[in-house]
């Protein structure tokens, strides 16, 4: 199953509703870690966005998972990119 790095971009607007959300947020792509869904996921220091890593059958079927999040639902999050990765070795690679 492919691999895909998600990189999302906030604004500092949404600061105070990210951290509202963030516990509902962090619930959610705990429930795909423990689906073997969610490989790893992490904010920037900075705060201006995220990486997360993601087992899943197609980009479409990704964005519809991502859909779901609060953040998503909310409108917290700026911009996201989608990129099919193949990890040829480390932790990620079959």
């Amino acid at each position: 199953m492919p691999i895909f790095a998600v990189q999302y971009t906030y604004t500092e607007a949404t600061i105070p509703a990210r951290d509202a959300h963030r516990p509902a947020h962090r619930t959610y792509l705990r429930e795909l870690v423990d689906a073997g869904i969610n490989l790893s996921s992490g904010a920037y220091p900075d705060g201006t966005g995220a990486l997360l890593l993601f087992r899943a059958e197609s980009a479409d079927a990704l964005r519809e998972l991502l859909s779901k999040d609060v953040f998503a639902t909310e409108n917290l999050i700026e911009r996201t990119e989608i990129h099919e990765w193949v990890p040829v070795m480390g932790a990620f690679s079959e």
